[in-house]
């Protein structure tokens, strides 16, 4: 037996939108998430690396994009004192 088995057509029919299930957790939900303001964004470019560096910098594993946001970041802060 599965941990999470199939939904019957009985229990598809019967599901509702959590705004109207649970109202008062929607509106806390949605009343949190305007009190944070817009999402932050990051954009996406296309920059020329050499080969060995690209792969070094994959090869760190999984948040190597994040970890090389940070550094430049850092790198901009100290170079602009």
């Amino acid at each position: 037996m599965s941990d999470n088995p199939e939904l019957t057509d009985e229990e598809l029919a019967g599901l509702r939108p959590m705004k109207e299930a649970l109202p008062d957790l929607y509106a806390a939900l949605q009343a949190e998430i305007g009190k944070r303001g817009p999402a932050k964004t990051k954009e996406a470019i296309s920059i020329r690396l050499d080969i060995d560096l690209v792969e070094k910098l994959r090869a760190s594993g999984p948040g190597w994009q994040s970890r090389v946001n940070e550094a430049l970041r850092e790198w901009l802060e100290k170079s602009a004192a």
